[in-house]
């Protein structure tokens, strides 16, 4: 009897039986039809016991998990139901889904028709990694009569582990091959050089750079010819992630720690469709997570499970060690993009000379964030004294900001100021700009 419910049209039909005995104290007439509807009340209710309760395998149903979750992007749950009753059935879908969503009101309502299928997704987005565990999936279903349901249990303790963020990385593949980004409109990277590794050669097409014709095998064939180079490969690209107190602060749900582990993870994936050598590592205290920078087969599963548990300690984080660090395990001049976030210049000056140290053996490019929530500011229209007072206040950090772009840049250190949600298409952007232009 425990999975015996009795539905609401139940109650309503007692609360009718007893407006009619109410009305029998003032119409006795009424009483012998009270007592006939309270008769059909239950038996209805044991025609409807019955109905429900006399198959053993009477519905069926399978909860369809994708194998992880990707962090900060919808992932679509599909349940596929089974009605093998011999009438239609009215169901109500409870999934027992993980704590982390906080979501208490789920309920899908669906008509089955004997013998046939129903087949749904719903969508989760998580917003941190980790372990997501799934309870019960509950199905209760009622027949015509509509008196009683019936629960039915399926698929009891599922787990899915939460991923950095990998749904979109076809998406950014295919964006890095056509060299353009969706950013307010098709940005295109003007190639202003070329490396020197030689590919093939081929026939002038008009366009061609003239400096590259082959004049020995322009004389041969007795047409114009060019060399033709490729961007060079196996260059080893380093990701730095900071994960000091500092990246714990949240945008949309996701901390700039999580915005630039997706980051990481997008861009470690076209590094190795440009055929150079990914590698990572994060860093607070002490430098954690180190995966050394290769382009094998399975490098980027290694660097996703890498990235897969990184939290932030909220210690602050010591560039100092980080520089050593860097120092004695990168022997061969690398291009190093730092996930940071600086809010003030003091807070640069402070660590400056380490990042100068860095930038005088390698390419180093510096990523971080803009305050989307004082961008608002910035552009609202001041309607009084406190308004205007906050204004000032959120132009002032913004100036702050272009005023670390501007030390930086007198170092030779590179930036990507970005706002959060736009970090992996800048980033991926800066990187090709990088490769375009040679200069690493």
């Amino acid at each position: 009897m425990k999975n015996l419910y009795i539905n609401t049209r139940f109650f309503f039909s007692l609360i009718g039986v007893g407006i009619v005995y109410v009305l029998a104290f003032f119409f006795p007439v009424l009483m012998w039809v009270a007592h006939i509807l309270v008769l059909l009340c239950f038996l209805a209710v044991m025609v409807d016991y019955l109905l429900l309760f006399n198959q053993k395998n009477a519905l069926l149903a399978q909860r369809i998990l994708p194998e992880k979750l990707s962090n900060g992007d919808e992932n679509f749950v599909k349940i596929d139901i089974k009605n093998n009753y011999s009438f239609n059935i009215s169901t109500k879908i409870i999934d027992e889904i993980p704590f982390q969503f906080q979501k208490r009101d789920f309920l899908i309502t669906k008509i089955i028709e004997p013998g046939k299928n129903t087949y749904f997704q719903y969508s989760l987005e998580p917003k941190e990694r980790g372990e997501y565990s799934f309870g019960n999936l509950n199905v209760y279903a009622s027949s015509p009569l509509g008196f009683v349901a019936r629960r039915f249990n399926f698929q009891k303790d599922a787990m899915l582990p939460a991923y950095p963020s990998f749904v979109h990385l076809r998406k950014y593949e295919l964006m890095a091959l056509q060299s353009e980004f969706m950013l307010g409109g098709i940005k295109k990277i003007r190639k202003l050089g070329h490396t020197m590794e030689f590919e093939q050669i081929k026939d002038y097409v008009p366009g061609d750079d003239i400096r590259t014709i082959n004049w020995k095998a322009t004389s041969k064939t007795n047409r114009l010819m060019v060399n033709q180079f490729q961007d060079e490969k196996s260059q080893r690209i380093f990701i730095l992630i900071d994960k000091g107190r500092t990246m714990k602060m949240p945008f949309n749900g996701l901390s700039l720690l999580d915005y630039s582990i997706n980051a990481a993870m997008a861009l470690s994936h076209i590094i190795l469709k440009k055929g150079d050598r990914a590698g990572m590592m994060t860093f607070s205290k002490k430098t954690e997570n180190k995966v050394a920078a290769e382009n094998k087969s399975g490098q980027l599963k290694k660097i996703s499970e890498a990235l897969y548990n990184i939290k932030t300690d909220f210690f602050e984080s010591d560039f100092n060690r980080l520089y050593q660090d860097v120092k004695y395990s990168l022997n061969q001049r690398s291009l190093i993009l730092l996930f940071t976030n600086f809010e003030t210049l003091d807070g640069l000056n402070r660590q400056l000379k380490y990042l100068r140290g860095i930038a005088k053996n390698h390419m180093l490019v510096v990523i971080f964030f803009k305050n989307s929530e004082l961008q608002t500011l910035i552009h609202k229209n001041p309607d009084n004294m406190q308004e205007i007072y906050d204004e000032v206040i959120a132009e002032k950090f913004e100036f702050e900001k272009k005023l670390i772009i501007q030390e930086l840049r007198k170092y030779g250190i590179y930036t990507v100021y970005t706002l959060p949600e736009n970090l992996n298409i800048d980033v991926i952007n800066k990187y090709l700009e990088i490769k375009a232009r040679g200069i690493l």
